[in-house]
């Protein structure tokens, strides 16, 4: 039985680059989302959503600029906005904390214990880069579960091609995003951004093992 505490866990630092925006209210608890920029080592920045209890933050000031830590997991929810239904993911975090910028190590790390739950498309890049998509389903408590965009590059994309749905991962890597262009009509687009888990490391989890 998997433990449903430690089969998404995520860790990020990184600047804040807007102000906390209300986001939804249940039982009396107020929650907020901001942008976090995270640094990569090639020098460019992945922006990712963070979504806050104002429980959290009660005896800390969060503003544009500061350098923090969120520990927590990442989530997906439903959105539904002028009839569209969109997959919205964030990191909901559990835990944060002002911190000094070289005092972080490691600034995108993510676990994720989950399952297969679409086939996997394999594809390669105009570069000849191999890459799998695989859209994996976390388990939540309360029967909920998230589902989480996964790309394996190289020879881990090579591998993932041939998991089943149904299939159990276990993968360690990053959260990125990626800005791309949507075309409205003939001469307007719009430019949107993707979230997605890059993998480092991978595990097909055997059913038994995972019994004991």
């Amino acid at each position: 039985m998997q433990n449903l505490v430690s089969n998404n866990i995520a860790c990020v630092c990184g600047v804040i680059e807007d102000e906390l925006i209300f986001n939804h209210e249940i039982y009396g608890e107020n929650f907020y989302t901001f942008t976090l920029r995270i640094p990569r080592l090639s020098g460019a920045s992945d922006k990712i959503k963070i979504m806050i209890s104002d429980r959290l933050i009660s005896d800390i000031s969060l503003k544009p600029d500061d350098f923090i830590e969120v520990n927590g997991q990442f989530r997906s929810y439903n959105s539904y906005e002028n009839g569209d239904n969109k997959l919205i993911l964030t990191v909901f975090a559990k835990d944060i904390a002002l911190i000094e910028p070289d005092s972080c190590t490691n600034p995108n790390s993510l676990f994720l214990n989950g399952y297969v739950c679409k086939e996997p498309v394999y594809r390669t890049t105009p570069f000849g880069r191999e890459i799998t998509d695989i859209l994996l389903a976390v388990n939540r408590t309360y029967n909920k579960s998230d589902y989480i965009p996964v790309i394996a590059w190289g020879r881990n994309a090579r591998y993932c091609k041939n998991l089943k749905v149904g299939d159990n991962l276990k993968i360690w890597g990053r959260i990125q995003s990626r800005d791309y262009q949507k075309k409205l009509s003939e001469d307007e687009t719009i430019t949107k951004t993707a979230y997605e888990v890059s993998i480092s490391k991978l595990e097909v989890v055997d059913e038994v093992e995972e019994e004991y």
